[in-house]
């Protein structure tokens, strides 16, 4: 992994390209945990779903329902500022073709693990997507066959609920199969399992 992102440094020197780190407030109740960084967006950023489109969405939501200081992500200095909110990824690195192979979501699962296991509890993980959503079960040690993936599903983890979303990407988006009302809707149920 280390050579490609050798290459992606080479061809943009001023590209973060390392693992991207969380962002937020380590002992936040809402967490939401995405796929991997973006080519243009968290690898050239160092941010979670900064610079590119599918972050967009994502931060109007999270400032809509109260978990955003700002509408945007802009820059690791905007001075954007989470509340009781932390984003992560299930992979940390940009993958080749920004498809992640199991070898990374494995890879990458005791970071998931560990960010899980220090969650306050009655929390709330959003899992954008079906790769986050079996990564978060893969690091409780649990049994996909008892925990399917489906937009608007909520599992009951005994720590925390888990939260399924489709992923905010291009492709969902523009091909309507995520929504911006399906995406409010998402945010306001997280919301209200939050303040309950």
């Amino acid at each position: 992994m280390s050579g490609f992102l050798d290459e992606v440094q080479e061809r943009y020197p001023d590209y973060y390209c390392r693992p991207v780190p969380p962002f937020g407030a380590s002992e936040a109740r809402f967490l939401i945990v995405g796929l991997a960084p973006g080519m243009h967006g968290a690898n050239r950023t160092g941010r979670p779903f900064t610079g590119d489109h599918a972050g967009i969405l994502l931060y109007q939501m999270l400032h809509k329902y109260g978990f955003g200081s700002r509408d945007q992500s802009e820059a690791v200095n905007d001075g954007l500022e989470l509340i009781d909110c932390r984003i992560t990824n299930a992979v940390k690195c940009l993958p080749p073709d920004n498809k992640p192979v199991g070898a990374e979501i494995n890879t990458c699962n005791a970071f998931l693990a560990n960010e899980l296991e220090l969650l306050p509890k009655s929390s709330v993980v959003m899992a954008l997507g079906g790769i986050a959503h079996r990564a978060i079960i893969k690091a409780r040690g649990l049994r996909q066959a008892d925990y399917k993936f489906g937009h608007a599903a909520l599992h009951d983890l005994g720590d925390f609920e888990v939260l399924d979303s489709y992923h905010c990407s291009r492709y969902n988006t523009n091909t309507g199969r995520l929504t911006e009302a399906m995406f409010d809707d998402i945010f306001a149920k997280a919301r209200v399992l939050l303040d309950k």
